[in-house]
């Protein structure tokens, strides 16, 4: 059986990596996944340890959210090339939803991170298997790109305290305390972390900037790591990594406690979509690079049971990687075997390595963390947003802002965005393009206002370009009636009904009360090129009954023969959409 048979076979949809096992017994492609997992483990075991962190847990969970739902995620998702395991923006998500609620117990902190990741897990499990992933685009392109600006920013200031050595109490806004960090660096600054800090930010940014071989960010914390323990760092009153627990992370059920579940499920469920809207970002970049298959519903599945398992081995809330994904693809990762080495890299660190992690100091994580997210601050996005239409560009820096001044409570800042996407959407909805259609000298049909064009004085073609339904019905009566209204001798109104897709029974409604308000005038209604369901619903409803067979056409040109053979005369001749004849295939 070959690749395609198995990809299309029951079996891998129910396990994905039946798509892409066999071909490791090609020598090339285990060598390249072997390379490309090794060499994303070891960006991850310093990034994950920064990330958990910023999530506001020891630094070893990061290890443990990395060393099982990476491998989970890869064998039960579609992308072969994607890198699960902590990120920047769900840690921190993680930690303004745990914040509030944990109080000043880290054991309570830590149960709830565990539980939340299991509740992640779930609904996006449950979104995959109900096939619901197109529920993520509720989130629109502009509120995505506010709340990462905002996050990024909110991210690295909240490494400050640790890049100057300094530590605040958490006021209630996240500016207040960026604010009071400032203020205490300028009187309390810890010289040695601060000089760590800026060694380890110096060898990133040298490295990645001229020479992009070496792993930049493995560099920086062997080096720092190393110059700790010489001199000393701890005693100094740095603040180090100190002891890692040896061993892999412990299996067991997460502590559950339904009233904190209840606090925490409207998080669980922002985390569950911006998680995986990121995950599915990167995938789809890599698919189209690879021109590989990817299934956005099986993905969500996978990424569900990565989280469910990260939980289930103490760690806490994962997603798609950018960085790292673009690590793996780059190092020449073929399957979604080079995410198995990575995660059993990270075993073996835990298993064999986590002494020499001791002296790792705080203030490089920070610095790590910070050149992570440097990249996610993004302006052109939002300039370009509002060259497409001022109201996204608008929603894009309304979310920006309202998420900056409600941290730490970030899902409120993506709820004021996706509200705004909605009544957005309802805005343009609400009011269509509604055009008066007459003949141009090229002999098309053109909008009669913008092109100044004559229009007839006893017929009138209008066309619609939206979906009828009961927040626009009103919105198109009162056109088609203004434009009636213009002409005193109109005795037809067509209506071309292409650019309608769908209709409701509003819509419908209105219909019959425009047909019967017309009538009272002396004026036919026409309708010309419904599409399928439009013209079905208007035969179920008895529509066509009413207004009768004859008034319904398939081709425009149809219905002017109608209209002009009724009107007789010369009005054929000397109607303006009759100057030029219509071509077939636009009619």
């Amino acid at each position: 059986m070959n690749t395609n048979e198995n990809c299309e076979s029951w079996k891998a949809r129910v396990a994905p990596f039946m798509c892409w096992i066999g071909e490791l017994k090609k020598p090339e492609t285990l060598r390249a996944d072997l390379i490309a997992g090794i060499t994303v483990a070891l960006v991850l075991v310093p990034q994950s340890m920064a990330y958990a962190q910023l999530a506001g847990l020891p630094p070893y969970y990061g290890l443990y959210a990395s060393f099982l739902p990476g491998i989970i995620a890869a064998i039960f998702g579609s992308s072969r090339q994607l890198a699960t395991g902590p990120v920047a923006v769900v840690s921190l998500m993680t930690a303004s939803a745990l914040e509030p609620i944990a109080g000043a117990s880290p054991e309570l902190y830590i149960a709830y991170a565990i539980m939340l990741a299991f509740m992640v897990g779930v609904f996006q499990m449950a979104l995959g298997l109900l096939r619901l992933g197109v529920l993520v685009n509720f989130l629109s392109h502009p509120v995505v790109i506010g709340f990462t600006n905002a996050a990024a920013i909110i991210i690295g200031t909240s490494q400050l305290g640790k890049l100057f050595g300094v530590s605040v109490e958490k006021a209630e806004h996240t500016y207040e305390t960026v604010y009071n960090t400032i203020v205490e660096a300028f009187h309390s600054t810890h010289m040695e972390t601060m000089m760590m800090a800026i060694l380890a930010l110096g060898i990133m940014i040298v490295l990645k900037r001229w020479l992009p071989r070496i792993p930049n960010v493995l560099t920086a914390v062997a080096v720092t790591t190393l110059i700790s323990w010489w001199i000393g760092f701890e005693e100094m009153g740095g603040r180090v990594v100190g002891v890692v627990p040896d061993g892999l992370p412990p299996m067991a059920l997460p502590t559950f406690d339904f009233d904190t579940m209840v606090k925490l499920g409207g998080v669980a469920i922002a985390i569950s979509i911006i998680g995986f809207m990121e995950a599915i970002s990167i995938a789809k970049a890599m698919a189209a690079r690879t021109r590989q298959r990817l299934d956005a519903n099986q993905e969500l599945v996978g990424q569900g049971l990565g989280n469910i398992f990260s939980s289930l081995s103490s760690g806490y809330a994962v997603s798609g990687s950018f960085s790292r994904s673009a690590v793996n693809i780059n190092a020449g990762a073929v399957t979604g075997f080079s995410a198995v080495v990575t995660g059993l890299v990270v075993g073996i660190t835990l298993l064999f390595l986590t002494p020499l992690l001791y002296h790792l100091p705080q203030a490089t994580l920070a610095a790590v963390i910070i050149m992570a997210v440097i990249n996610l601050v993004k302006i052109e996005p939002i300039k370009y947003a509002w060259r497409v239409q001022k109201h996204d560009g608008a929603v894009a820096i309304i979310t920006f802002a309202m998420t900056l001044l409600w941290a730490p409570h970030l899902e409120e800042g993506i709820m004021v965005g996706v509200m705004l996407s909605l009544l957005l959407y309802l805005y343009r909805t609400m009011k269509p393009r509604v055009a008066a259609l007459s003949r141009a000298p090229d002999g098309t049909l053109r909008d009669a206002d913008i092109h100044k064009l004559e229009t007839c004085r006893n017929i009138t073609l209008i066309r619609f370009d939206g979906s009828l339904y009961f927040a626009n019905t009103g919105y198109f009566e009162d056109k088609v009636l203004e434009r009636a209204a213009l002409k005193p001798d109109l005795k037809y109104v067509i209506i071309d009904a292409e650019g309608i897709n769908e209709i409701d029974a509003t819509g419908e409604e209105m219909l019959h009360h425009l047909a019967e308000r017309l009538g009272e005038t002396g004026v036919e209604l026409l309708i010309a090129r419904a599409k399928k369901q439009v013209w079905d619903v208007l035969r179920r409803t008895g529509f066509i009954d009413k207004i009768g067979e004859e008034h319904m056409f398939a081709l425009r040109t149809q219905a002017f023969n109608y209209a002009w053979d009724k009107l007789g005369d010369n009005h054929a001749e000397t109607c303006p959409l009759r100057l030029a004849p219509a071509k077939p295939a636009e009619a």
